[in-house]
């Protein structure tokens, strides 16, 4: 069992960092273009493209570093492994779009209206030509990283997917990749109707909106970066799997609080209240033991440590109240 697992943990962190491989190798043939693209032309839109698109090949850099980091084995200090450690660089991931990409498109779009920066009507041609190439290297990029996310997500919804999911690393690819696509596509509106009016605010408007997106895509993966971090558990049906495998077991009378908090996308720890029947000796209640612990980690591969404690009914009773008020229920 713990081979299988090993491999299944392998598995799924190859597959993160093969999404973020794709996405940085396109950025950084995109981000070259496009500066090139804004030099020739003044086009401040496509400055803030290019902008948005070195801060993606930092990006995936960063989820790549989170992802290695995570791998190492648990130590004297950190007991329970370095899972964490992919959800901090998630996090720099989303101050990085906000303060590099965002702030700095919006500065960029406020500064070309009160500055009324000139865009080269006779370059327009090679802005055309760098969205379309770009549209088609970020496409290829999100295809694959679309590939990886719906294998991991199966039949569930692509937006629960992203709230429930515990490995941030595949979702945050996607993130950036759709925004990348949504920020070609205001760039290449922005300059038809700059192109059109023969009016330049039209090109410092298109930056603001690339801005604006960046820092909702910032904002976004902050929100679900953060839960992560204060800690994250089994959601309301799994606890009630876990329940039932406990009370199905051999030697037992009930089943009391059951806590949880993965402490990476690989290592969750459960940490169970548990009534014995009181005619159990000592190695019935081992056996038990055993079974739950076996029978949990058939059940939830990523689980790396169960804690299980011998209660009394009163006790059990207790923690039982105490779980259905904070999962609100009656």
């Amino acid at each position: 069992m713990s081979k299988v697992n090993s491999k299944e943990k392998k598995n799924k962190s190859g597959e993160g960092v093969i999404t973020a491989l794709a996405a940085i190798g396109g950025n950084v043939v995109v981000a070259i273009i496009k500066f090139i693209a804004s030099a020739i032309s003044g086009s401040v839109a496509m400055f803030s493209e290019g902008i948005h698109s070195l801060v993606d090949c930092g990006n995936g850099i960063l989820v790549i570093i989170g992802l290695k980091k995570s791998q190492r084995k648990p130590d004297f200090l950190h007991p329970f492994g370095y899972g964490k450690e992919l959800y901090f660089y998630s996090l720099c991931v989303s101050l990085l779009i906000f303060l590099l990409g965002g702030c700095v498109s919006l500065f960029q779009g406020i500064n070309a209206i009160t500055h009324e920066t000139a865009v080269d009507q006779d370059s327009f041609l090679i802005n055309y030509i760098v969205i379309i190439l770009a549209m088609i290297v970020e496409g290829t990029s999100l295809a694959i990283g679309l590939k990886q996310f719906n294998k991991q997500r199966g039949h569930i919804h692509p937006l629960k997917f992203i709230h429930n999911a515990k490995d941030p690393s595949v979702f945050t690819v996607i993130f950036e990749d759709c925004a990348a696509e949504l920020g070609l596509l205001i760039t290449l509106i922005s300059t038809i109707l700059c192109q059109a009016t023969n009016n330049h605010v039209f090109d410092a408007i298109g930056s603001i909106c690339i801005g604006v997106l960046l820092c909702t895509v910032a904002f976004a993966l902050l929100a679900e970066t953060k839960n992560l971090l204060v800690g994250e558990g089994l959601l309301a049906h799994e606890v009630d799997k876990v329940r039932e495998i406990v009370l199905n077991t051999k030697y037992v009378e009930d089943c009391g609080q059951i806590l949880s908090m993965y402490f990476g996308p690989n290592a969750l720890l459960l940490a169970i209240d548990v009534l014995f029947n009181k005619d159990a000796d000592t190695q019935e209640g081992l056996i038990a033991i055993y079974d739950i612990e076996r029978r949990i980690k058939e059940e939830f591969p990523e689980t790396t440590r169960v804690f299980i404690e011998s209660d009394s009914k009163f006790m059990v009773s207790q923690q039982q109240i105490k779980e259905k008020e904070w999962n609100g229920k009656e």
